[in-house]
């Protein structure tokens, strides 16, 4: 009788059935399936540089939300997800020893160090134990291999040439098609238990009703969110319009906690995107929603051509500045009490759901990296630290750029923290809604307190160095931004119940932070 074949899809960041070409490679070539998914140790021990925790409670939730919502697709279809604590490489090869079928171990690649590192050892082992691996690429939009480029090394460092070139020459694969049933687990073997946050000897997330991201983890969630966005409420339909928004769920797609752990395919999107233009719509909007996974694409790939440069402190462009490690700033910074309402808002946001909106990282970062001349990599880490949607590639992309050291063909861009207060929270709301200590001060006064008479603060109850702080720091350009606020109430964005508007003349500020000459943002 011919030995049966067992294949181990080792499971990582592509936490999901659909478009996922493991499952599909897998079926074709196996009697026996075992869908691994691993608690390394090593993601629950502190960052590289600061020793912030390396993963923060509100991911911790939502990612045993996906490995729980797979379990459950998984045995619908006749499987099972086999979970374990430790570290790969160990656990696969416990498991070749356990089962002595296993004919090859496959998984999907990744970008940065640490999760190469992994992807060495696991092929160590193999090779010790003569078994094949199988390796897929599927976490860009745009298959590696597609991309019109001889050589990653020959990527543009620039966003745009790498967009143009890719939407001219490039083209979207097709997804891989779901299967409807998947070969067993091998008789015997135990699915594992899946470990509380208790168990990995983290932190509970605790709920905040304030929160832009009342969403939980898993594939099922995210293709639920996408037919919501797109198909139920038609909100992508105004994407381009509303994407700057602050408060409330559907300003924008908010698929990147999804994309981060690969519960939904970049692939599925697009093609998705593409129906709905066809049937209902399509428009800049709609574009705008492409133009974005192209910006996760392109982060990925220029963590393939630059490696580790990503972490290093002069970044990809070999830049020594004087960065600052002043733990009292940085504090302030991390806490939400640099008193400057917007930086504050913003921060007690991220502190409090693990997310923050997109305008906020850009503004948050400016005022850590050229308002307070912190290290980068402070504010990097503290944003792998507590972030929902954490993207290696992402998050150390942005703050490269923000810091004035990475893909951004314009020096010295600055954001004005206060001119940036009044274009996106004109009316103050978002700021009075993380920070209820000035809940009082109405309009968009609340944005700069400082300034405000003592009479005014008095009646809003606030005291400046005691119920609220005194800026940490006054750059000379906000002046100009002081008188500029809009007469009368301005738009009033409410809770939940739909898209938070941007002012018309903002519309196409998210296209100015990465293409603009003028630096007055």
């Amino acid at each position: 009788m011919a030995t049966s074949r067992t294949v181990i899809c080792l499971l990582r960041n592509d936490l999901r059935l659909h478009d996922n070409e493991l499952f599909f490679w897998a079926q074709k070539n196996a009697d026996h399936i075992v869908p691994l998914y691993c608690f390394d140790p090593r993601h629950y021990v502190g960052t590289y540089n600061f020793n912030f925790p390396k993963t923060g409670p509100f991911r911790l939730r939502f990612l045993l939300e996906s490995v729980r919502d797979l379990r459950n697709t998984l045995r619908s279809k006749g499987s099972n997800l086999v979970v374990r604590r430790g570290k790969p490489e160990e656990v696969v090869a416990d498991l070749i020893k356990q089962l002595g079928s296993v004919s090859s171990v496959a998984f999907h690649e990744e970008v940065a160090s640490e999760e190469l590192n992994v992807e060495k050892k696991v092929k160590e082992v193999c090779a010790r134990m003569k078994v094949k691996v199988h390796t897929c690429w599927g976490s860009t939009l745009f298959h590696r291999d597609d991309l019109p480029f001889l050589h990653m090394s020959r990527l543009p460092d620039v966003y745009t040439e790498f967009r143009k070139a890719v939407e001219s020459q490039s083209r979207v694969r097709p997804v891989f098609p779901t299967p409807d049933r998947l070969s067993p687990l091998p008789p015997g073997l135990e699915d594992g238990v899946i470990p509380t946050a208790e168990d990995l000897e983290q932190t509970e997330a605790e709920t905040d009703p304030r929160s832009a991201f009342p969403c939980s983890g898993g594939e099922n969630q995210a293709l639920a969110r996408l037919k919501h966005y797109f198909w139920d409420t038609d909100a992508v339909a105004t994407y381009k319009e509303t994407r700057n928004g602050l408060i409330g769920v559907d300003y924008s797609t908010k698929f990147s906690p999804w994309l981060a752990m690969g519960c939904i395919s970049p692939r599925y999107i697009y093609h998705q995107i593409k129906k709905y233009e066809q049937e209902r719509t399509a428009n800049q909007s709609t574009y705008w929603v492409i133009f974005e996974l192209l910006w996760r694409d392109y982060f990925k790939f220029v963590g393939v051509k630059y490696g580790n440069k990503m972490f290093f402190v002069k970044g990809l462009q070999d830049k020594s500045l004087p960065w600052k490690r002043d733990t009292k700033l940085f504090d302030a910074w991390k806490e939400g009490r640099t008193g400057v309402p917007f930086v504050d808002a913003n921060m007690r946001e991220l502190a409090m759901t693990g997310f923050m909106p997109n305008r906020g990282r850009q503004n948050v970062a400016s005022f850590l990296t050229k308002d307070l001349g912190l290290d980068w990599r402070m504010g990097a880490e503290w944003f792998e630290y507590l972030l929902i949607d954490h993207d290696v590639c992402s998050n150390y992309g942005n703050w490269l750029y923000s810091a004035g050291i990475g893909n951004d063909p314009r020096e010295n861009r600055k954001f004005n923290m206060i001119k940036q207060a009044l274009d996106y929270d004109s009316n103050g709301d978002y700021v009075r809604q993380w920070i209820p200590e000035l809940a009082a001060v109405r309009g968009a006064d609340v944005h700069t307190p400082w300034n405000l008479s003592s009479a005014s603060l008095s009646h809003a109850h606030v005291s400046l160095g005691e119920t609220y702080p005194t800026p940490i720091v006054i750059a000379p350009e906000w002046g100009r931004h002081f008188n500029k606020k809009p007469s009368g109430p301005g738009p009033s964005r409410k809770g939940k119940k739909g898209p938070s508007h941007t002012p018309k003349q903002h519309r196409d500020r998210g296209i100015d932070f990465y293409f603009n000459k003028s630096k007055n943002l």
